[in-house]
């Protein structure tokens, strides 16, 4: 049978579209679709199982791949198949996460999974810009609870012009590179990079970016109602019990907020609120308890949560007593670990992170083998969050998605402020030792002074911020410098990372609908404010980058020999380099670009990096003709000495016995003998034997020749 495909056509205002496909593949999910932009094309489905979960969240599964078929390439290692996903692809599940999860119903518990695959690649698109559009076209297909339609865009800025989904190439050349995620009425994720930019123009950049959504928000409902929209399914929706929750409101509300207003820490705020929900669950018999406590515990939530904020708007305290724009107390330090690199701590209340930085040649760049998109990266950032950091105790199963999204967001905070002209490959390690908020802004803080430790070039430090928000709709506020708390109970949590002069990096998620952009434009300059207060508190603790590299910490020289010496630099089987590495303690890459080869030499030993340097003049040492160099002895033959060139050591020119001497020389040692040093004339390439030729001789008096006698003449 001949499938029914429907089909609408996005069109982005600049000669290129998008088309959102369904009804040809994949019919037996509860929602397919297929969408295109050029050449590229991403499958994605959704499935939402009709029996009801035992756990008390929301299972939700978001999974993007690319296949490396979709490139007509191979998978690299020696398992030719797709393994576990890239952190470039766990990065994209994260962008289209961060935007679905709040608008399924907050009582919804049925395992549901969204499925995004790259089917078909095009250079000239990103296709990671075209994942939250097909994970919602898909949702509006299915008969899955879902609030409304959304999409995400990619937002770049060429020449001052914003440019919509712009390729990889275009990015090159774009000061901005931000995703945003909306629907048609409400701005709920950002997350991007950029070039320091001004908060107002960060703004701009967002409402190019709705404008964009609202018309493929559109093309959704479209598409689903030409398809024939399926009724939304029915489900178990959560208890609720009036009654319970006011008995909790009542016993629980004031004391909470009075816990709330004594500006306690983490640790006695959480002991505090403990004891007053024990007190909640001691009201209630056993036979309501069995029945019942999880709506109870349920009701506390909400009732704490109730209480904290309006605290905060009613009389602009925080949960540890700090105004709404106020920093928690910052202590730094640098050059803590003796035998890295480069290291620092950044201590914020009760957030701490310690970064090293390691130096290395390109040989320990970043490998970056995707369908998409293939290279190295020569500044990279790990993120690591251990269980102790929170005080808790659980098994540690790998890298977490949220590490590599933290990790990710500090990485494109700084590496705009890496120098062109930096010789090393860096990676910058951040250990989260305590968190209670912010710690991927912690590590933003600790990766500068650390890189600064380091003697690393920095353009510019730079630092980071976390801000929220409270909001009840008529009363806003916004909080500089959130706690852990304060994230999970606001509706704002907005990380963004900055020099003095602009933006470098932010990352954003929205959970009230509708915010003003006069309030984000707020949220913005307030975080400037704060974010200038941390770069102080950096800048006092090491005000510029060190001069030079610590002493154990290796040199990097790099020199560029032409492409037609890299083998002789190398040798048979790697012998020259290998032994010249092993001689000079020192680590040689070799590089070849553009014909040319780029050497690396990196040791902590200057004299053995000298030597390398020595060696490679000696490769590309070429006398010139007519002119005098000093030359030593280095052997001794029956017919001449092997003469090696001073500059050049290994440079070596057989001086023949008849340029020794104006007189015939019958012995070599009467003129000349074993370690001589003397001069000679460079005559180039001799050309009964094509040898090189030198003379000594040359350059001595030449002897006059004995007048002849003159002739008798006969009579």
């Amino acid at each position: 049978m001949i499938p029914e495909v429907k089909k609408e056509v996005i069109d982005l205002g600049d000669g290129r579209t998008i088309s959102i496909e369904t009804g040809k593949l994949a019919k037996q999910a509860h929602g397919s679709v297929v969408v295109q932009m050029g050449n590229a094309m991403l499958l994605c489905t959704v499935v939402s199982s009709y029996n009801e979960s035992t756990m008390d969240f929301f299972p939700l599964t978001v999974d993007y791949r690319e296949k490396f078929a979709a490139a007509g390439r191979y998978p690299g290692g020696f398992f030719k198949r797709e393994a576990r996903p890239s952190d470039r692809e766990i990065l994209t599940m994260r962008i289209v996460d961060r935007v679905l999860r709040p608008l399924f119903p907050s009582d919804y518990k049925t395992e549901t999974q969204v499925m995004i695959q790259l089917m078909s690649h095009d250079d000239d698109v990103m296709p990671d810009a075209l994942a939250g559009l097909a994970a919602s076209t898909a949702i509006q297909l299915s008969d899955i609870p879902f609030e409304c339609a959304i999409s995400e865009v990619r937002v770049g800025r060429i020449n001052g012009e914003f440019v919509l989904n712009p390729s990889r190439e275009q990015l090159s050349e774009s000061d901005i590179d931000m995703i945003i995620g909306a629907s048609a009425d409400s701005v709920m994720m950002v997350e991007g990079e950029m070039k320091e930019i001004s908060e107002e123009e960060m703004a701009d950049a967002i409402q190019f970016a709705h404008e964009a959504i609202k018309v493929q928000c559109e093309a959704q409902l479209r598409l689903a109602e030409a398809f024939g929209k399926k009724p939304t399914r029915e489900y178990n929706p959560a208890k609720t019990d009036e009654a319970i929750a006011d008995k909790v409101r009542e016993a629980a509300y004031q004391k909470i907020y009075d816990i709330a207003k004594s500006g306690y820490s983490k640790k006695e705020r959480g002991e505090a609120f403990s004891a007053v929900k024990d007190e909640v669950l001691a009201l209630f018999s056993e036979e309501e308890l069995e029945e019942n406590e999880g709506l109870i515990v349920d009701y506390f939530k909400k009732t704490e949560k109730e209480a904290v904020r309006e605290l905060t708007l009613s009389e602009g305290i925080r949960l540890d007593g700090r105004k709404t724009n106020e920093i928690r107390p910052i202590w730094c330090e640098v050059n803590y670990l003796p035998s890295v690199h480069g290291s620092a701590i950044f201590t914020r209340g009760e957030t701490q992170a310690l970064a090293t930085v390691t130096l290395g040649t390109s040989r320990e760049a970043n490998i970056i083998d995707l369908p998409t998109h293939q290279g190295e990266e020569n500044f990279y950032l790990h993120y690591n969050f251990p269980p102790f950091c929170t005080g808790e105790a659980y098994p540690i199963r790998g890298t977490s998605r949220r590490e590599i999204g933290h990790g990710n967001l500090a990485q494109r905070a700084l590496k705009g402020m890496i120098p062109e002209e930096n010789p090393y490959t860096v990676r910058v390690v951040s250990e989260v030792l305590e968190s209670n908020g912010s710690s991927s802004m912690a590590t933003v803080c600790a990766g500068t002074m650390a890189l600064m430790d380091a003697g690393i070039q920095m353009k510019k430090p730079v630092s980071g911020i976390a801000m929220g928000l409270i909001s009840d709709g008529e009363r806003h506020a916004v909080l500089s410098d959130i706690l852990g708390d304060e994230d999970h109970l606001g509706d704002m949590d907005f990380k963004v990372t900055g020099t003095a002069d602009g933006i470098t990096a932010c990352q954003m998620d929205i959970k009230v609908k509708g915010l003003p952009y006069d309030i984000l434009v707020q949220a913005l300059k307030q975080a400037r404010e704060g974010r200038l207060h941390i770069l102080g508190k950096l800048t006092d603790a090491i005000a510029q980058p060190n001069a030079e590299v610590k002493p154990h910490a290796p040199k990097i020289v790099t020199r560029t020999i032409p492409g037609e010496f890299i083998g002789a630099l190398i040798g048979p089987g790697g012998k020259v380099i290998q032994e010249l590495q092993k001689a000079t303690d020192t680590t040689i890459v070799i590089n070849e670009v553009d014909e040319e080869g780029i050497v690396e030499i990196l040791g902590t030993n200057q004299d053995g990096i000298d030597a390398v340097l020595a060696k490679i003049d000696a490769l590309l040492f070429k006398p010139e003709v007519g002119k005098v160099y000093e030359v030593k002895v280095i052997k001794m033959l029956d017919f001449g000495a092997v003469v090696e060139f001073t500059a050049a050591p290994g440079n070596e020119v057989l001086l023949h016995v008849s340029e020794l001497a104006w007189e015939r020389t019958e012995n070599v040692s009467d003129v000349v003998n074993m370690g001589d040093v003397f001069e000679v004339k460079y005559f180039g390439l001799d050309p009964r034997t094509k040898k090189p030729k030198v003379s000594k001789k040359a350059l001595l008096p030449r002897p006059q020749r004995p007048e002849k006698k003159e002739a008798r003449h006969r009579s």
